[in-house]
């Protein structure tokens, strides 16, 4: 069986979490109220707070215990089995203890302990009537096993199991003896008391009794005991495969609680006020100045997808809307000619990215457009002067300031609109999901809330735009503009480095062009044989001391960085060693050669957005992939995909199978639990469904809206709802 648990949170947000729902749910308890604060604790750590978490804490995998088997049927199979034997007796030494069996046929088996309490030598004691779960294997003169679960048979469990033995995820000191227990005594708690109001709520369906015939699957209760205890005749190919009924339930329920969410989030949304940015397109207007002054044409996709962005900014709730086009596309401009809009309207527009590099990169480009018109740019980031820090707060607060670019600090309590129309989140994926849900409420004024213009250089593969993105409205440019030259993409041992400096030499700097050279670690590392930044850099200037090779890194000051990057633009620098510092957003046409050592340990997503960084001129560009054999499958794949595409959008689904959407979409960072059971690729026709029955559990004129709300609760609860955003 598949678990597809994205539940990773920071430590920051576990604790806020925990706190937050030990203090709410602290009355809605009933199976976990009375357990220590040991035990509490280590089943927090599993987001576990109360009877709901729970019972919906699946196992990720079954043993079977329910057949019995003799010694020598055992070593015959390669894998633990249930047998029961009769003690012989026990030898101990201070390293282990031996226990010496026979099964009723007279065979005879050795068990290992390697580590064991005392008080096992009382039980292990000879004619004692155990059951073991184990793989055994042939040792030099007899069967042995090493370390397997053991109990000591009587009147109660001298039969075999019925069901298969649940394994659950767990964390450290909680044994998998203490959740099964637990949740089987939850369970019939719950089998005798769901005509009560305590139990109830864990046991009634969520879904109408239409739906469930419409969707041909069981009920949720039946599913999730299922789930928890399968009976032995059960169908373990389905169940292990991941596609039996009663999973498919779950996985239904899952995706459904998420579609639902999102679609409240799209009603909420268009109850709430935003500016309308109605504006004139006479010749006078800042876009059609910007529009003019422009040294090139807007593609076709640039000057549709501008067309919708104006559209959304006309209308009276905030516009939700995601900007996806793959590397070097144009998609900078097109949140200028929003941003114009914006300010033509008399409001301010705020521009978020990840990194200050890409932050300083966007004030040079919106500086350059905006020169013309007198309008004044903010710039706040993380580490910066205090008195220039202050200037810009006072800007930004009097409205003299109508463009204000930065990072996360943009959104810190000290920052105070004066009047904030838009906000641009560049590279959003990076961010995480929940800062993009939670970034509205903290810069609303007035009750008017601005409008959201989300961009993204990885394209959202369709099974993502379809659940965690559904509450967005999607704009997609696929057209590079004119005069972009193909990357050519080159796969290189790291045994010919040498011709690669050589090519770079004759071919590349010797006529002027420039080169990134990135690498994965800023250090030298022990544990991590790579090549690192600093060596790099030593080695290239010792072999071309011709030129100036420089290092770039997220570890320096952000002033260093800022004026490294600078002086790369200007050409004082040829070679920019650089960790991913420079992965997103950086916009050198000078710059034709993109090296990346260690290639192979580089997700998809972060090797096209380093190829991309490239190819930005007319020049021919390259980018060279130095891997370290050997290589995993895994690397293999990787490799030979990026090798083999220039699509983007085909790169971010094979990107989206290989990583899975925890850290495609950035959850890892902001906390958000995804789909836990539900794989998005394998399950995608339940998402199809899902959407359908959202439609009609939504529409008030046949189902109360308690019945969606209850669906949301028992799945999302306070882990993220996206309804309340």
């Amino acid at each position: 069986m598949k678990n597809n648990v994205s539940n990773k949170n920071s430590k920051k947000n576990s604790e806020k979490n925990s706190e937050k729902n030990s203090e709410k749910n602290s009355n809605e308890i009933s199976n976990i109220k009375n357990i220590d604060s040991k035990l509490a604790k280590q089943l927090q750590r599993l987001n576990i707070f109360n009877d709901n978490d729970l019972l919906l804490h699946l196992p990720n995998r079954y043993e079977d215990e329910t057949i019995i088997y003799s010694i020598k049927q055992a070593l015959q199979i390669d894998n633990s089995v249930s047998l029961n034997l009769t003690v012989l007796n026990n030898e101990q030494s201070s390293k282990y203890l031996l226990v010496n069996c026979k099964d009723d046929n007279g065979d005879f088996i050795q068990i290992r302990f390697m580590h064991f309490h005392p008080f096992w030598l009382k039980m292990l004691v000879a004619n004692a009537k155990i059951r073991i779960f184990g793989k055994v294997k042939q040792g030099f003169n007899y069967a042995e096993t090493i370390h397997p679960k053991f109990e000591i048979l009587n009147s109660y469990n001298a039969a075999p199991k019925t069901t298969l033995t649940p394994i659950y995820p767990s964390t450290a000191g909680l044994s998998q003896y203490t959740l099964q227990n637990l949740i089987s005594s939850l369970i019939f708690k719950i089998e005798n008391g769901k005509n009560t109001a305590e139990f109830e709520y864990l046991y009634k369906d969520s879904l109408p009794e239409e739906i469930l015939k419409k969707i041909h699957l069981p009920t949720f209760f039946r599913s999730i005991k299922f789930l928890h205890a399968p009976n032995k005749d059960c169908n373990k190919t389905a169940l292990y495969k991941g596609d039996h009924p009663a999973l498919m339930r779950i996985k239904f329920d899952e995706i459904l609680a998420q579609q639902l969410s999102l679609r409240k989030a799209i009603l909420n949304r268009k109850k709430k006020h935003s500016p309308s940015l109605k504006i004139s397109f006479d010749n006078n207007s800042i876009v059609a100045k910007l529009l003019n002054n422009l040294p090139f044409e807007l593609t076709k996709e640039q000057q549709k997808v501008a067309k919708e962005i104006s559209n959304d900014l006309n209308k009276k709730f905030p516009m939700h809307r995601l900007l996806q086009g793959d590397v070097g596309s144009g998609k900078t401009i097109v949140a200028a000619l929003a941003a114009a809009q914006c300010i033509q309207a008399d409001f301010q527009v705020a521009i978020m990215a990840p990194t200050e590099v890409l932050a300083e990169q966007h004030v040079q480009k919106f500086s350059q457009w905006f020169a013309d018109f007198g309008v004044e740019i903010a710039f706040l980031i993380g580490n910066q002067k205090s008195k220039e820090k202050k200037l810009f707060l006072q800007k930004i607060a009097d409205g003299s300031a109508k463009i204000i670019i930065g990072t996360h600090a943009l959104i810190q309590d000290s920052v105070n609109y004066h009047k904030l129309g838009l906000v641009i989140i560049d590279e959003q994926h990076r961010f995480g999901v929940a800062q993009r849900l939670n970034l509205q409420q903290k810069i609303c004024q007035n009750d008017l809330v601005p409008h959201q213009l989300m961009m993204s250089a990885t394209p959202i593969p369709r099974s993502l735009a379809m659940t965690l993105y559904a509450d967005l409205n999607i704009s997609t440019m696929n057209e590079l503009p004119p005069g972009r030259t193909p990357i050519k993409t080159l796969l290189i041992n790291n045994q010919r480095r040498h011709e690669i400096i050589q090519h770079i030499h004759k071919n590349i700097l010797q006529k002027n062009q420039q080169v990134y050279w990135v690498c994965p670690l800023v250090e030298e590392s022990e544990k991590l044989e790579l090549q690192d930044a600093i060596n790099t850099q030593k080695e290239l200037q010792i072999l071309l001391p011709d030129f100036n090779v420089e290092l770039s890194h997220g570890k320096q000051k952000s002033a260093e960085k800022l004026a490294i990057m600078q002086r790369f633009i200007e050409n004082q620098i040829q070679i920019l060693v650089a960790t991913t510092v420079i992965e997103v957003g950086v916009d050198v046409p000078n710059a034709t050669v993109m090296v990346i050592e260690h290639a192979e340990r580089f997700g998809l997503a972060q090797l096209h957005q380093l190829r991309g960084r490239v190819g930005r001129g007319k020049q021919a560009s390259e980018c060279i992939l130095i891997f370290y054999p050997p290589l995993s499958e895994l690397a293999k794949k990787r490799l030979q995909t990026i090798y083999e595409n220039n699509d983007g959008f085909f790169i971010a689904q094979q990107d989206l199978k290989l990583r899975g959407p925890g850290e495609f979409v950035g959850s890892k960072q902001s906390g958000v639990i995804l789909l836990r059971y539900a794989n998005l690729e394998e399950d995608f026709q339940l998402v199809e469904q899902a959407q359908e029955v959202a439609t009609m559990l939504l529409d008030e004129t046949k189902y109360p809206e308690q019945i969606a709300d209850f669906h949301i609760q028992r799945w999302l609860g306070d882990k993220i709802n996206f309804a309340e955003n």
